[in-house]
Order: structure tokens, then sequence, then C-alpha cells
């Protein structure tokens, strides 16, 4: 961990977890529990560690043991981006159960940055973090390892991909999902549709792109790489992408963007050329948030629900602190078409 704190030591530096186990003659997991005041450690080890970690400036003198701790703590939650709608409804799902249970969130924003990542982990050596949620497109292996030595269970939420066998997380149905929204735009009449997804290499916008493709096969229609984009699951990409698709000479009567957002820059794409939702153009999105029943024409669009998902990965985490494994690891929740107002049947030529 960190090691450029300074202390009134005569060394002049903080010493690492990693050198305090070293002392111990433990491993760092077993420093970590102590400090995290974890009740599997054995007396004789956790008073070892516990004078080591109060001489180096981690715990106050008289320090409780885990067995005196209250059954509360903190858990950490960190996810890339907090400035949407999107990111309060996960945070929500997550502080439902963790406040029920007497626990408290500690919410981290990376912003997709590798420094603010490595800050969050050196930090975590600081504070009583029992375990995490952590809802970033991927677990690097600097990052699982070193969960792994602070011994700090964690469940991840719609990973990039498909994590290794054994590790917790919680998905949404996406391909199901994009099934249901391509067949409703089949079913009003649309041949030709369009498709804005998020980044090519998340799990969750290929499984959105492959329940579209397997829609337009059940229905005869031909697959049209051109009508397909790839974005990053926000309103100002869409809005690019939305502005060429609707540009083209055969335009697409029909848009399934994605998310809601990339609907909302989809909506915007139509206005500036003149175009009328649903009238010239039917929009879908994907998410359900909360805006998606304010805007003008109400948006169709496929629920998926994010605070439930937050909350199936806290009751992981629990489960693992009290020392049981979760009774899966893998869990996806079922995912739900809202028609509204946005969709309708395809204009006549």
């Amino acid at each position: 961990m960190t090691s450029t704190v300074r202390t009134g030591s005569s060394e002049g530096r903080r010493r690492t977890l990693a050198e305090i186990a070293e002392q111990a003659g433990v491993s760092v997991s077993t420093v970590s529990k102590v400090l995290h005041d974890r009740s599997d450690v054995s007396a004789a080890t956790r008073a070892k560690v516990q004078r080591l970690l109060e001489q180096h400036g981690y715990l106050a003198k008289h320090h409780p043991t885990a067995t005196a701790a209250p059954p509360g703590g903190l858990i950490d939650f960190v996810i890339n981006e907090l400035d949407s709608p999107w990111a309060v409804e996960l945070i929500r799902g997550a502080e439902d159960v963790l406040h029920d249970a007497g626990m408290g969130l500690v919410v981290s924003s990376t912003h997709g940055r590798t420094k603010r990542a490595r800050q969050w982990l050196d930090s975590l050596a600081t504070r009583s973090t029992r375990g995490a949620i952590l809802v970033v497109p991927e677990l690097t292996p600097e990052q699982h390892e070193e969960l792994s030595r602070l011994g700090i269970p964690y469940a991840l939420v719609a990973p990039i991909d498909e994590p290794a066998p054994g590790t917790p997380w919680v998905g949404a149905t996406n391909w199901p999902g994009g099934l249901a929204a391509t067949r409703h735009l089949i079913e009003l009449g649309h041949r030709r549709i369009a498709i804005i997804s998020g980044p090519e290499r998340r799990l969750t916008s290929r499984a959105r792109v492959d329940g579209y493709r397997s829609a337009l096969a059940e229905a005869d229609l031909p697959f049209d790489p051109e009508l397909v984009r790839y974005g990053d699951f926000t309103h100002g990409l869409a809005h690019r992408h939305a502005l060429e698709l609707l540009a083209l000479p055969d335009r697409p009567t029909a848009v399934f963007a994605g998310s809601d957002h990339q609907a909302l820059g989809t909506y915007r794409a139509a206005a500036e050329l003149g175009l009328r939702i649903p009238a010239d153009v039917s929009v879908v999105g994907f998410d359900d948030l909360p805006f998606a029943d304010w805007v003008t024409p109400r948006l169709t669009t496929v629920r998926t629900p994010l605070a439930d998902m937050t909350a199936l990965a806290a009751r992981m985490v629990l489960r693992l602190l009290s020392g049981e494994q979760p009774e899966t690891t893998r869990v996806e929740v079922a995912t739900e078409l809202v028609v509204r107002e946005s969709s309708g049947p395809r204009p006549k030529p």
C-alpha cells in the first residue's frame, strides 16, 4: 500500500501492510483482517498484529477486537461515473440493503482512469472497509490481486466480460432485452431498423446487438451492418450516429438505442433533421430511467432493474462477510419491454 504517509516514527514513513505482515510473520490478508475487524483470526495472532498496527499508526491504542466490534462497518461502492440517473439508481439499490444491515456505503468514482482506481485501492487500508461493490467495466488483475491480498470480499455489477468462474457478479438479461425491443419494432411493421449500442467490447453491448440480430433472423429480415453503430452509452456520440443513420438515402424507420441516454441523442438528431417521433421514425431505449416517462414523446424502453442488481450484489457481499458462499456467483435479473409513445407503425412510403 502507500508508503508516503508521514508518521512520527524515527523511520520517517508509514510502514506498508506488507512490511507489517512480514514483521509479524503472517500474510497480508491476515493483517487486513485484523485491521478490518474480521473475526477469522486467532486471538494470539490478532494481539500480535494489533500491536504492530498500533505502533505504526494504523490503529489507536486499545483498539477493540473483532469480537467486541459492532456488527456494522463500511462497504465501498466503486463506479466509473456518478453524473447520471443510471448511477443514482444503482447506488440506491445497494444503500437500501446495507442500511437495513446496519452498514454504511462509501461511494467512489474512477471516471475510467487508472490513477483514480489506484488511489481508491491505496485508501482501502486506511479505513474500515469490509467489502466492495464494483460497478466498473472490468476488474483488472492488479485490482483483483490487491483485494485478495487485503481479504476484502467483492461483487461485480455489469462487467465488461463474463468474469472468471467463482467471481460473484450480477448482470441483466441483455440478449432477451435486445430481442424484445427489436421484435416490438418488427411487429409494428418496421423493416429497416438501426441499432446504436454501447462499446463493442462490452458484454452488455454485444448481447443487445445479438438479441437484435436474432429478432431480424427470426423474421427473415436481412442484417445490414450499415445500420449498426457502437457508441459509449451517452447521448453525445449517439446523436452523431443518429444523424448519420437518419440521413441515409434509404434511412431506417426505427432506431433501437442501447441506453435511454442514447435514445435522447436520437431524439435530438431527429428534431434537427425535421423528423417526428414516432410518425417518421420510432425510437426504443434501454434501462427505463426515470426521465423516460417524462420526455416527449414518452420513451418506449427496455426496463433494467438497476437497483435490484446492486441490491443483489450487496447481499452477495454480506454473505461472504458472514463466512458463507453466495447461493450462486452469477445472477442475471430479468429485463422487460415497456411500451410508451415513441414507437409506432412504420410510416407509409
